[in-house]
């Protein structure tokens, strides 16, 4: 019985270790994902530099506080992924990272910062996009403007999303644990209450056997001293054994009756 409980008690932490695990996990290898793409479209296009590839691994290794700090990597890499787009034309990669950020603070809460950087980002890098710089935005920058700008909002829209699901989740993964909470003080609640009925009714059944031992002891010493007869000594012994033993049964009674 005892390993049994013992062997549910160790199985929610194995389990909060092993999601613990694998959100350690996620949150090492997202920066990486994130970070690939990026340094291999700088390697593929020309006129990059150290400043580029300096921008794009401190925004992309930001991320790792995605869940802890979301703030920070929203601060991070919305400031180095401007460096990077204000200093040669970038591809819509670069935004990556960003709206990473965005999704992470949105889903923190932080939905108005969130807004404020994806703003700042489109704003400032679509502004010095060179079809915006030459004064002639063709349908490639306007078909590119839009798509960031889908893409933002529906980071920001998942985060959301995922912050109003979280105490639902939370209240389905709590609700069976209750459940079985209550079912076991239910459980022992039965138990006890069997319990004191059976001492209970044993008492009761003490009480009257007892009873009867001293009223018999009793008219048996009356009778002796009415013929004038020695009464003998274990007949005073029964008479008052019984009677103390029904005091403590009176005792024990009120306690059975009254637990506090």
């Amino acid at each position: 019985m005892a390993g049994t409980i013992a062997g549910k008690a160790r199985e929610p932490v194995n389990l909060t270790r092993l999601r613990r695990g694998w959100q350690f996990a996620g949150e090492c290898l997202l920066p990486v994902a994130v970070a690939v793409p990026l340094v291999a479209d700088l390697f593929c296009a020309p006129g990059r530099d150290a400043l580029d590839l300096t921008a794009v691994i401190v925004g992309s290794l930001a991320l790792v506080a995605w869940r802890r700090a979301p703030l920070v990597p929203l601060l991070v890499t919305t400031a180095s992924m401007l460096v990077h787009v204000l200093h040669a034309p970038a591809g819509l990669s670069a935004a990556l990272p960003v709206l990473v950020s965005v999704f992470a603070a949105a889903r923190a809460g932080h939905q108005v910062l969130a807004a404020l950087a994806g703003v700042v980002f489109l704003g400032a890098g679509q502004a010095m996009s060179p079809a915006a710089v030459s004064g002639h935005p063709g349908h490639e920058f306007v078909g590119s403007t839009g798509l960031l700008l889908g893409w933002f909002i529906a980071a920001g829209l998942v985060g959301v999303v995922i912050r109003l699901r979280q105490p639902c989740l939370r209240k389905a993964e709590q609700d069976p644990v209750d459940a079985e909470r209550a079912r076991e003080e239910g459980a022992r609640w039965r138990a006890d209450h069997e319990r004191l009925r059976i001492a209970r009714e044993l008492h009761h059944s003490l009480t009257q056997n007892i009873s009867v031992i001293k009223v018999q002891a009793g008219v048996a010493v009356h009778l002796a001293r009415k013929r004038g007869e020695e009464v003998p000594a274990a007949l005073l012994a029964i008479q008052e054994a019984s009677g103390d033993a029904m005091r403590e049964l009176g005792a024990t009674q009120h306690v059975l009756h009254d637990p506090r």
